[in-house]
């Protein structure tokens, strides 16, 4: 792969993942890296229409991002 190709867009889900990390990760400062990615997936489970909304905008905006810097490059 070329390391100067664009990044590809993020998904809903991981897009929340890198916002919540942090606060999950402070909340429980003993779970290893797994049991993140589990408390983060019920959590993301949790969420309703209405917040997951928020998400799926922010990722077809990086979707847009991804599509207009792939067709510079």
């Amino acid at each position: 792969q070329d390391p100067h190709a664009p990044k590809k867009a993020l998904s809903p889900y991981l897009i929340f993942s890198q916002e919540m990390r942090p606060t999950i990760k402070e909340q429980n400062p003993d779970a290893t890296f797994g049991q993140l990615g589990k408390l983060l997936g019920a959590a993301w489970q949790e969420l309703n229409d209405k917040d997951k909304a928020v998400y799926n905008q922010k990722s077809e905006a990086d979707k847009a991002r991804y599509e207009r810097e792939m067709s510079t490059y």
